[in-house]
């Protein structure tokens, strides 16, 4: 790793995650925990590590974990070792004190990237593929977990519920026992991206850990040194950069994530393409076309959800994010009404149904263009 990633945090993706620096905003939560447990106060039974995909989290918690359980955390404060026996286990993916719910969600080294929610479009892809019954978490699952729980005198045991949100109902009031019963030495880490969804009875009994205050200069240089001061190979201001993260609701890595995504760049293309089939200049075949070779139709509609949150807020008087694709002047000649958003936006949801039912990708972006031609 070269000293820019040592100095910013950044993680390298051969970096696996529970070894891999961490991330600059996050230095005061580790040193808190950490001399915490040095210190022998015990860690809160259950943690929840919440909030929007992009502020590292899961980063956070994986790097925890390993220290945690690392046997040689008395001399590194700093992180595990990663060298002593735990450490190596965890490298294998066979500790046999954690367990993970789902287990496709159990980290290795070579998706360092994706656990630090710093992932590229084929990840998310990846994951978009990943059936919702791999992700649920059933009442079977927790149940399966009572044996390590309450097996008792066996050292520090974790548990892990990734996408917590995701339990059943019969789930979560299956783990609503563990978490009223807490056992010595059992640490239960829960991640959910929308906390919302969570019950109100998980909730209540679990401590969130302070994961989402990131400061905005903090994530300005993080995200500027990350970039290597270029979005696709061209010079970018701090304005741009600012810009990118507010879009990215202050999370650094997924200001990233988006700056590297290939539909980013075509934001005003997009506003000419709408332009051009609302005015009748061009068919939506040949919109089509054109942009089946821009763009896969997942990132297109990615691109297309960004746009349209801007259309929104300039429709309700409120200044676009987007201050260099020329939003409000576009706007100020044409403005789509409140139904042809919503028609629109129900388009872009149900061809994201279609798209797993294995519909054509042609067929998809064929039938958004005709739609977008009505916005």
């Amino acid at each position: 790793m070269n000293n820019l990633m040592k100095n910013t945090g950044i993680v390298d993706a051969t970096e696996n995650i529970y070894f891999a620096p961490l991330l600059p905003w996050q230095e005061a939560l580790w040193s808190q925990l950490t001399t915490r447990v040095q210190s022998q106060q015990p860690l809160p039974h259950a943690l929840l590590a919440a909030g929007m995909q992009g502020m590292g989290k899961r980063a956070f918690v994986w790097r925890l974990i390993a220290w945690l359980l690392c046997r040689e955390r008395a001399t590194h404060p700093a992180g595990a070792c990663a060298k002593c026996e735990s450490c190596q286990w965890l490298r294998s993916g066979t500790h046999p004190s954690l367990q993970v719910l789902p287990i496709v969600r159990m980290p290795s080294s070579t998706e360092s990237t994706d656990n630090t929610e710093k992932s590229n479009s084929k990840t998310k892809d990846k994951k978009a593929s990943q059936s919702n019954s791999a992700l649920k978490i059933k009442i079977d699952d927790i149940r399966a977990l009572q044996p390590f729980i309450y097996q008792g005198g066996q050292g520090i045991r974790i548990c892990v519920l990734d996408q917590a949100e995701q339990m059943t109902i019969a789930a979560a009031n299956a783990l609503l026992k563990t978490l009223e019963e807490p056992q010595s030495q059992v640490h239960l880490f829960l991640i959910s991206d929308t906390p919302a969804q969570l019950l109100p009875t998980i909730k209540s009994r679990v401590q969130q850990l302070p994961l989402q205050t990131i400061d905005t200069t903090v994530a300005v240089d993080y995200v500027t040194h990350a970039l290597g001061h270029t979005i696709n190979r061209e010079a970018v201001s701090t304005a741009a950069i600012e810009q990118l993260i507010q879009l990215a609701n202050g999370a650094p890595l997924a200001a990233i994530a988006m700056a590297q995504a290939p539909w980013y760049s075509k934001r005003s293309l997009w506003l000419t393409t709408w332009q051009a089939l609302r005015s009748g200049k061009r068919s939506s075949v040949a919109a089509s076309d054109y942009w089946q070779n821009q763009l896969s139709i997942v990132e297109f509609m990615q691109l297309s959800e960004m746009m349209l949150l801007d259309i929104r807020r300039v429709r309700l008087g409120l200044q676009e994010l987007q201050k260099d694709v020329n939003l409000s002047n576009v706007l100020e000649s044409y403005q789509p009404t409140d139904s042809g958003l919503e028609a629109f936006a129900s388009s872009l949801q149900q061809t994201k149904i279609a798209l797993q039912q294995n519909v054509q990708e042609k067929f998809a972006y064929d039938k958004l263009m005709q739609e977008l031609a009505y916005l």
